[in-house]
């Protein structure tokens, strides 16, 4: 099973406008793909969320917690990493990958695809991943 870190740009796209970023979600919920999440990249979509562009109550941003909890797999980095010296919160997704060991990091943010890879993990935007899923899951001998 592909194992993926999502920056929260795609958390936050998913949840405030649909598309490829909630087709993404979507995926992890049905168990097509094993979704690392840590403390740090939570903060940040709730911040984000209850910030001056979207103003969600606490209450919708506690219920997307939850739903998200339900189908993430919560993971805790031991590394601190400065990687992205020009946005430094950009760390947080590498160092939650890392922990997770995950294959894959899907972002929208440049200064994150401009390293193209980071550790073992691949970074992709969400839509160039969804159409790696969509070719792994019609490998022969996938288990999709």
């Amino acid at each position: 099973m592909l194992s993926v870190t999502a920056d929260t740009n795609i958390y936050i796209s998913a949840l405030n406008f649909g598309g490829p970023p909630r087709a993404f979600l979507n995926l992890a919920e049905a168990g097509g793909i094993r979704l690392a999440i840590s403390d740090a990249i939570l903060t940040e979509i709730g911040n984000v969320l209850r910030g001056p562009k979207f103003r969600w109550p606490e209450e919708q941003i506690w219920r997307a917690e939850r739903q998200l909890s339900r189908f993430t797999e919560s993971v805790n980095p031991t590394e601190t990493l400065e990687v992205v010296k020009a946005d430094p919160p950009d760390n947080r997704i590498l160092e939650c990958a890392k922990a997770a060991e995950s294959d894959y990091i899907v972002t929208g943010d440049g200064h994150l695809l401009r390293l193209r890879h980071h550790g073992r993990a691949r970074i992709l935007k969400v839509a160039d991943f969804m159409e790696l899923a969509r070719r792994e899951s019609r490998a022969p001998g996938s288990r999709h």
